[in-house]
């Protein structure tokens, strides 16, 4: 599915959000990977699951042709800065959700980004029936988790001991959901 580019301007930085196109899968590849490296809060590490240029091909052209799915890019000053997506599920019984995810540069963190991602996927998914989002979440993300609560979501569970950090320590994954009644 496609949504229309939206503009934004925080902290003086101008930049749009707007449904990926084939020309980012490039850009894709490589933030993804940069990302996975500068921070410990996706379930990555730097390099796992890595996704080439044909891969976020196919990825952009299958989201694009699904009306349950969205793939959105950050863009500042022709430069993809962070994306976002929201993947539904063909099986009846889960029809009615979408599993949102979300990353962004470390550079850009501080401008709304993220938060931006989320409010257009949230607009998007109530405005065509999805009535669930959900979204995994690192415990130590206390921001991460406060931004997801401002905008409706719930804790409801807890994956105890889920993730291993380069810390050697055991740390829980909040699995929270956002229902449109």
């Amino acid at each position: 599915m496609r949504i229309g580019l939206k503009e934004f301007i925080v902290n003086g930085t101008p930049y749009v959000i707007r449904s990926a196109e084939n020309k980012d899968a490039k850009d894709l590849s490589e933030i993804r990977l940069q990302i996975d490296g500068e921070t410990e809060n996706l379930d990555r590490e730097k390099g796992e699951a890595f996704i080439d240029v044909q891969g976020f091909e196919q990825l952009i052209k299958a989201d694009t042709e699904n009306k349950k799915n969205l793939f959105l890019v950050a863009v500042v000053h022709d430069r993809v800065v962070g994306f976002s997506r929201c993947e539904g599920n063909p099986l009846k019984r889960f029809a009615h959700k979408v599993e949102f995810g979300v990353c962004v540069l470390k550079d850009y963190w501080g401008y709304g980004i993220g938060k931006n991602l989320l409010k257009e996927s949230i607009a998007w998914a109530d405005s065509n029936g999805t009535r669930k989002i959900t979204l995994n979440v690192l415990e130590t993300n206390e921001k991460a988790i406060k931004l997801y609560e401002s905008f409706g979501f719930k804790t409801e569970g807890v994956l105890k001991n889920d993730k291993v950090l380069s810390d050697g320590k055991y740390y829980n994954t909040v699995l929270m959901g956002r229902f449109n009644k």
